[in-house]
């Protein structure tokens, strides 16, 4: 069994306004044939819980718009930390950059197939790594002007 067509656009439309709000590491899975609850999860990230809240209403405002689907369920939201939104055929998990290291999902479903997402959603890859290198480096700019 592989995901339903339904289920890839919701997949691609989600991913693209998650691409558009600047989050990091997208990637999609087809969890088909390893779940019977879903179609497809849509991983996504962002350095900071404004803009993990920002990424989270971006796709579900493209979803209802474009696609005309509401999550069934929004878990999540008051810490901004990690937003689940279930639409059934997909479920779509925004972290904070810190928590998609620590609970590592991509180890949990690399056994299943990825989905091909849209350019802008691939372009997003190794995005975490460089805003991190980025911000110990300024961390440790500021740092060694204190001690001057």
């Amino acid at each position: 069994m592989t995901a339903t067509d339904r289920s890839l656009e919701l997949i691609n439309t989600a991913a693209q306004a998650a691409a558009d709000k600047l989050a990091h590491d997208i990637i999609g899975y087809d969890v088909s044939d390893v779940l019977s609850i879903t179609d497809a999860f849509l991983l996504a990230s962002a350095p900071n819980d404004r803009q993990v809240k920002s990424i989270v209403d971006e796709i579900e405002e493209r979803l209802q718009k474009e696609c005309g689907a509401k999550p069934v369920r929004r878990e999540g939201d008051r810490e901004a930390r990690w937003v689940l939104l279930d639409y059934v055929d997909i479920v779509v998990h925004v972290q904070h950059s810190e928590e998609r290291v620590f609970y590592a999902l991509e180890r949990l479903w690399k056994d299943c197939p990825e989905i091909e997402l849209p350019e802008d959603a691939r372009a997003t890859r190794g995005k975490a790594e460089e805003h991190a290198k980025l911000q110990a480096a300024e961390e440790s700019a500021d740092l060694g002007g204190e001690w001057r």
